[in-house]
């Protein structure tokens, strides 16, 4: 049943989200037509955390991976000399 509803909230996920990009769009246009600009800077700036959010975990996963081999090969090269 989980599994379900995971695989139901991620199909329409992306469906959900253009939704809101119109919204969002006429607000910022309104805010920034009447001067104000720190809601158009604010959505830059969730935009930036969104672009590169995936990027730094995808880093952070390979340097985990990097640092996990390497120690496991010291591991295994002192077990090797050991022997």
């Amino acid at each position: 049943m989980k599994k379900a509803l995971i695989l139901v909230l991620t199909v329409l996920s992306p469906l959900l989200n253009v939704a809101q990009c119109a919204m969002c769009r006429t607000q910022i246009k309104n805010n920034v037509s009447a001067g104000e600009t720190s809601v158009a800077e604010g959505l830059n700036n969730g935009i930036m955390f969104l672009f590169f959010t995936p990027y730094v975990v995808v880093f952070v996963i390979i340097f985990l991976w990097y640092k996990k081999s390497k120690v496991s090969n010291r591991v295994s090269i002192s077990e090797h000399l050991k022997n």
